[in-house]
């Protein structure tokens, strides 16, 4: 089996990350398609996600188009790093230092 898009993929990130020596890259293949996985320091996560996802949309875009040439369906799973920044469906309420709109008014009666 070709392994094009592993490789691939590891041109792309490793030319994106500072930290390229972090990179790793799983690749599995089942019935359902090829899975690659994408594991990289957790410095470098802004870069490979990229503003409003569009880094990651991107590059699943081209993974899919060499499984297409490879008669594949290709997906790529990024994997979190451990204690990542994400936060765990919080609401503002729940912040302890989030202001209801009251407290901010009477933030600025006070000036």
């Amino acid at each position: 089996m070709q392994e094009n898009d592993k490789e691939f993929l590891e041109y792309v990130v490793k030319a994106l990350v500072d930290n390229p020596s972090d990179v790793k890259i799983d690749r599995t293949v089942d019935e359902m398609g090829v899975l690659i996985t994408l594991s990289v320091n957790p410095a470098d996560m802004g870069k490979i996600i990229g503003r409003q996802g569009n880094t990651a949309k991107a590059i699943r875009t081209l993974l899919r188009i060499i499984g297409m040439k490879n008669n594949a369906r290709v997906n790529l799973k990024i994997n979190e790093p451990e204690g990542g920044m994400r936060p765990e469906h919080s609401t503002p309420a729940a912040s302890p230092t989030m202001k209801t709109v009251d407290q901010a008014m009477e933030d600025l009666k006070g000036i």
